[in-house]
């Protein structure tokens, strides 16, 4: 499959620069679309800020076959938004970026029937508008205006900034491990921890890679596994690393994680308290672990009935990441709603 991707990609751009001449600079497309109501919530709340189709994006110059073809069927399922994108394409932006994209006309399936454009994988736009469109027959057909973007984006270039950042945070394979993990493939980066683990050298790298094993086990549910390996991921670091470490502040969240999804909460509350003990020494007042911390003790604090002081370390987590995260931020996104959620449980 990584094959026939890279084949297909190399396909467009080579097609896209046969085509360059013969496409105006701006121009429009559409494409229509189901989505789940819950994606479709995210959306709403992200509006103004950057979204990306990361597959091969089919849009089409025919605006009638994308509301009548796709995006009015879609409102039959009950459980889907019709969605009907209109996109903004600037060819200059498509160039910088390297996002190429081929009119497939004579060289597609269906020929020049649905005047279809083909955009390579991880196209990036930014959601202008959002309304819903009058139809008599439902009230879940909506339009989504969206304009491409690119390094000229200032938002564009802080979450990339930020992704890059965040990407490195582990060094050779076990980068590669730590992607496994946020692709949802737990069981490869099991695999590849455990090989790891066994040729470890290092009293450094026994303990790192218990902590990610650890961090596999506990996003496949195995908490009992998890927290034994964070724990002996904490003994080595707490003989090899001076006391406040970040490290160790980080075992101690994580083993709070493991008790709080084990639904220990009060055993849960002391880990997260120490970590956060050791982020307020070792880190400036703004890191994004700190905001972390203070998330996950309000959490508990919302699971013990406690809804002011929950209100409280949510507010702190808020103010962080509004200040180290790029706008639009999926978790800043998310303690918005859940600080919207408490105040209508108080």
């Amino acid at each position: 499959m990584g094959f026939f991707i890279r084949h297909l990609h190399q396909h467009i751009t080579e097609l896209h620069q046969e085509q360059q001449g013969n496409i105006p600079t701006n121009f429009q497309v559409f494409r229509g679309q189901g989505l789940s109501i819950e994606d479709f919530e995210k959306m709403k709340k992200t509006k103004g800020g950057l979204m990306s189709f990361n597959n091969f994006l089919s849009t089409s110059r025919n605006l009638e076959i994308s509301l009548e073809n796709f995006a009015q069927p879609a409102t039959q399922n009950p459980n889907s938004v019709g969605i009907f994108f209109v996109m903004n394409i600037d060819t200059a932006v498509c160039t910088k970026l390297s996002t190429p994209f081929v009119e497939v006309g004579q060289v597609g399936y269906y020929k020049g029937d649905e005047e279809e454009i083909l955009f390579s994988t991880h196209t990036i736009f930014r959601i202008d508008r959002i309304e819903q469109i009058k139809d008599r027959n439902t009230d879940r057909l909506w339009q989504v205006n969206l304009t491409i973007v690119g390094n000229q984006d200032d938002d564009f270039n802080k979450l990339t900034a930020h992704l890059r950042k965040e990407s490195t945070c582990v060094a050779g394979w076990a980068r590669f491990g730590h992607i496994l993990i946020k692709l949802g493939e737990s069981e490869k980066a099991e695999h590849l921890y455990l090989i790891l683990l066994e040729k470890a050298t290092s009293d450094k790298q026994r303990s790192n890679y218990n902590f990610l094993l650890g961090t596999v086990y506990s996003n496949m549910g195995e908490y009992s596994k998890a927290l034994s390996l964070y724990e002996r991921s904490l003994g080595i670091r707490k003989t090899a690393l001076p006391p406040n470490h970040p490290d160790l502040a980080s075992s101690y969240g994580n083993i709070g994680s493991v008790y709080y999804n084990m639904g220990e909460y009060s055993k849960a509350f002391l880990s997260y308290e120490r970590s956060l003990e050791m982020q307020k020494i070792a880190l400036p007042p703004n890191h994004p672990d700190l905001a972390s911390s203070y998330g996950n003790i309000g959490s508990v604090y919302s699971h013990m009935g406690e809804y002011s002081k929950t209100l409280s370390y949510y507010e702190k987590a808020l103010q962080i990441k509004k200040i180290v995260l790029p706008p639009g931020h999926p978790s800043t996104a998310l303690t918005e709603s859940n600080i919207e959620l408490l105040k209508k449980k108080m």
